[in-house]
This record gives C-alpha cells, structure tokens and sequence, in this order.
C-alpha cells in the first residue's frame, strides 16, 4: 500500500511562488509516473504536470512557463514549484502516483488573493 502526503499549500497573493512536496511511502515511487492535479470549486479535476520515471515532464497550457515539476526518488518525493502565480490558481492540490486509478494524497489547499 502507497501513501502519499502533500505539504506546501497556503495563501499567497499574486505574482507570488509556492513549492509544494509530496512524499510516498514505500518503494514503489521510482517505478511510475507521478504529477499534480487541482480541483477547484465547481469544476473538475485536471492535471497540472507530470513527471515519468525516466524524467520526461509534461504541463497543462495554462502553467507553462510558471510551474515546474521535479522529482528526487532517493527521498521518494516530488515537488511543484509554482512561480507568477494567478487567482485562477487557487485550488486544492493533489499529488498522484500511477496515474489516476492508482495512488493519490489528501490533497492540499492553494489560495492565491488577488
């Protein structure tokens, strides 16, 4: 069993930055892809980025540029640092494993005021 725990979330006002972390448990980490997804109110969830094994990363349009993903599997973690961020960010966080019928963390919250 895979446990995943995000830190990092908070308010912030724009044009501010946040770096959020996730760590799992176990020793499956290295083995899949891992990324970031975010719900905000009313809407459904989509992904932000993602990272595979091997290191390839892919983002959603509307953080390109802003957001960057990073993953260190000796400490089984991985990382978004959010740069330039936009009220439209404001959301909960979530850090998954697997993709999106496998493992995901309790999510954490990001509000940031305009």
């Amino acid at each position: 069993q895979v446990q995943l725990v995000e830190s990092g979330g908070g308010l912030v006002q724009a044009g501010g930055s946040l770096r959020l972390s996730c760590a799992a448990s176990g020793k499956m980490f290295s083995r899949y892809a891992t990324g970031w997804y975010r719900q905000a109110p009313a809407k459904q969830r989509e992904l932000v980025a993602s990272i595979s094994n091997g290191g390839s990363t892919n983002y959603a349009d509307s953080v390109k540029g802003r957001f960057t993903i990073s993953r260190n599997n000796a400490k089984n973690t991985v990382y978004l640092q959010m740069n330039s961020l936009k009220p439209e960010d404001t959301a909960v966080y979530y850090c998954n494993l697997g993709g999106p019928a496998a493992w995901w963390g309790q999510g954490t919250q990001v509000t940031v005021s305009s």
